[in-house]
């Protein structure tokens, strides 16, 4: 059956996560987007991993569902029930290898509860599980794979959003330059990266030394809304071991495509100064030798330029026997730029929650239904802009040093605004 799986959400209980998300509204929120399966997150944090425990029953093997036994308010969103959790969490190494202080965000999947109280109970021993649902240990990547393969051989490490400059294993600011000088002799149990917001597929394609590797999309959501901004469509089983099998053989008939933002959307994909407001290309960053024209100060480099130092491929190449990707803006965004306002506008709410309610759900509307269904569903200005995203019609201006990117569907409906100073 064909399934759409976002793996990488956070609770509650991690830093700038917005206080909804919880496992009931994780789940009326997945159903209402088209997801079938999503992770749960933060499965280290004690709380959070006690209303795991508490909420959710067995689904399948290695998935859940949230029991029935839930308030009416739920239970009136009949979606719910039909959403699979997969037990999923992310943890923060900051250690010292090489000669340099590595700062890597890994991503856990783990096949049953018991496989979690174990990993929870190792990692506590190591460092505060309580202090964040997405916690900070001193704990170099290679170790972490040891301790969750020992526990359980079916457990699954996979570097999240893996170009991110602060935060990654091939990030400019702290990474490796590969998966071997991360993770040592353990390397050949690494079998997919997590490509990030700031690139997509193609990008990573440009490394030879990735072919072999799975490229996955999540969402790493910190609020209801943003869940599948990112994410995988396969076709398999639903259970825990037909997902992994699904991305570790890249079999094209199990592994469908990924949804994917355009990466310009991202906040990291060029290279810049926020608090000077420059914006560079790879080519200008190289030209200004990585300094910020305006102040002198070193500037953030981002996505392009670290893909850029690290391909052995020019861009366009590498694409052969590929799993294919599918370029997406959220709902909300595109109906925020037909009516010019911010995505929390009640207009932009309302158009949203008509459509998904006419149409099915977020990704039928995105991906699925025609012109026609959606222009008695909505204006034609709003079933035009869908289009427009599914046609790859649209204009990005790329997102830079933490800022996010801006998009421009209806270049004559409204001004630019706070645009960065390109080069």
């Amino acid at each position: 059956m064909k399934i759409i799986a976002d793996l990488h959400i956070h609770s509650k209980y991690s830093r700038a996560v917005s206080p909804e998300m919880i496992l009931e509204n994780i789940g009326i929120w997945a159903g209402k987007k088209g997801i079938q399966i999503v992770g749960t997150g933060d499965f280290t944090h004690p709380q959070w991993f006690n209303e795991i425990k508490t909420k959710l029953e067995p689904a399948g093997p290695g998935l859940f569902v949230l029991k029935h036994q839930m308030s009416d308010k739920s239970v009136r969103h009949l979606m719910f029930n039909t959403t699979r959790f997969m037990l999923t969490t992310e943890i923060s190494s900051i250690y010292s290898k090489g000669g340099k202080v590595r700062k890597i965000h890994n991503l856990i999947f783990a096949p049953s509860i018991e496989a979690v109280e174990k990993i929870n109970t190792k990692l506590g021993w190591i460092g505060n599980l309580k202090s964040d649902g997405r916690p900070i240990l001193g704990l170099d990547s290679k170790e972490l794979l040891k301790i969750i393969l020992d526990i359980d051989e079916r457990c699954v490490l996979i570097p999240a959003h893996a170009w991110t400059p602060w935060f990654s294993i091939f990030g400019s600011m702290s990474g490796f330059d590969s998966i071997e000088e991360c993770f040592d002799e353990m390397a050949p149990h690494i079998f997919a990266i997590e490509t990030g917001l700031s690139s997509d597929p193609a990008m990573n394609w440009r490394l030879s030394k990735l072919d072999k590797i799975s490229l996955i999309s999540n969402s790493d959501s910190h609020s209801l809304q943003k869940i599948g901004r990112e994410a995988n469509v396969f076709d398999c089983e639903l259970s825990y071991d037909a997902i992994i099998d699904a991305i570790k053989s890249r079999d094209p008939e199990k592994f469908l495509y990924t949804i994917e933002f355009f990466p310009e959307e991202g906040r990291y994909h060029y290279d810049g100064h926020r608090l000077c407001s420059i914006s560079m290309s790879p080519e200008e960053t190289k030209k200004n030798n990585s300094i910020c024209p305006a102040c002198g100060k070193k500037m953030t480099i981002g996505t392009m330029s670290r893909i850029d130092k690290l391909a052995d491929r020019p861009a366009g190449q590498g694409s052969e026997n590929k799993i294919p990707f599918k370029s997406l803006i959220p709902l909300d965004e595109i109906i925020a730029d037909v009516y010019g306002v911010g995505v929390a506008s009640k207009a932009v709410k309302k158009d949203y929650e008509n459509l998904v309610k006419n149409i099915g759900t977020e990704f039928n509307v995105l991906l699925e239904a025609n012109y026609e269904d959606l222009n008695k569903a909505t204006s034609p200005e709003i079933a035009s802009g869908i289009m427009a995203v599914r046609e790859g019609r649209v204009e990005l201006i790329p997102g830079y040093d933490g800022e996010y990117g801006k998009i421009k569907i209806f270049k004559d409906k409204k001004e630019e605004i706070n645009q960065p100073k390109l080069f």
